[in-house]
């Protein structure tokens, strides 16, 4: 007479991961993702950055989603080497930027109601159209995943799910966008100053990286002083960096004495260094406010390091 072995941790596969408010976000992040880059791919097209940019973000949220889910079904995340629960909320928001990017960025380039010429004809601008609403819709369901798993008030969670965890992908994102447009042509090496505000830029990015690093990796108890200490002191640091590239910047860029107070006349569409020195001004304000709201929120975190 047979007789059923269970296995010593319980079932193997866990169904919850595809059942569970979170997962069915996750199954409808698959399905989004395949849809929106199988339509491009197959008649919609792309071209140029944008385009590749376009299938590159959905290209890696969708194999990283794949490997998130198959973890979770497969409980084989604990096998892991980090802390899952740090990783999934940072790549829920990573993955939330990317595709809210993307969905702004295909359709301004690559969708219109007039049909294109032949060959593409109307089928390209009918697949193109899909694709942009699969593409907000994806954007929809990472949006809701880090609806459902960022940490309430007043709850124990680990640190990349609190505000002040989500806060830090956004600010290396807006500092991903400003390092783009310095690098086009956007003249930061006339001076010291805004030489300066480069450092600051780049300073401030590294650290917000090392600390979602440290954190998805689970190190941040062996660092020798509480980490959440270390993250406060890290953010009024920041503050007061940003604070002087968001004076200096706009000086040396715009002011008579130093720049151009309006775009010249003669500059040429899509590379006058003027738009890029405006496009890093405003970026820097957003940087600023994210780590001063960062700031208010991290002084009153609790979070376990190793979730």
């Amino acid at each position: 007479m047979g007789s059923t072995v269970e296995p010593p941790g319980g079932a193997y596969l866990h169904l919850g991961a595809v059942t569970s408010p979170v997962g069915t976000a996750r199954v409808l992040q698959l399905a989004f993702g395949c849809t929106t880059f199988s339509l491009v791919a197959h008649r919609g097209g792309f071209a140029g950055v944008q385009g590749t940019f376009c299938m590159a973000a959905w290209g890696f949220c969708f194999a990283v989603s794949l490997l998130v889910v198959a973890c979770e079904f497969t409980q084989l995340h604990g096998c892991l080497r980090l802390s899952w629960g740090n990783f999934t909320a940072a790549f829920a928001m990573l993955a939330t930027l990317l595709c809210a990017t993307a969905a702004v960025v295909y359709p301004l380039y690559f969708t219109r109601l007039e049909c294109p010429p032949e060959p593409a004809g109307c089928a390209a601008r009918d697949f193109r159209l899909a694709a942009s609403v699969f593409a907000g819709l994806l954007f929809l369901a990472y949006a809701a995943e880090v609806a459902l798993t960022r940490a309430r008030p007043g709850q124990v969670a680990s640190y990349m799910a609190t505000v002040s965890g989500l806060l830090k992908i956004v600010q290396a994102f807006v500092a991903c966008i400003i390092f783009g447009a310095l690098v086009h042509d956007s003249h930061y090496g006339r001076y010291m100053a805004t030489q300066w505000c480069v450092a600051v830029y780049s300073l401030c990015f590294l650290a917000t990286v090392a600390v979602v690093a440290l954190s998805v990796m689970g190190h941040t108890g062996g660092l020798g002083c509480p980490f959440d200490r270390l993250v406060v002191v890290y953010t009024f640091l920041a503050v007061l960096l940003y604070l002087s590239a968001a004076v200096i910047w706009p000086v040396f860029c715009f002011d008579p004495k130093y720049g151009e107070p309006r775009k010249p006349p003669d500059c040429p569409r899509g590379s006058c260094p003027w738009d890029s020195q405006l496009v890093v001004a405003i970026f820097t304000y957003v940087n600023l406010l994210l780590y001063i709201v960062d700031l208010a929120y991290s002084q009153r975190i609790r979070f376990v390091p190793t979730l």
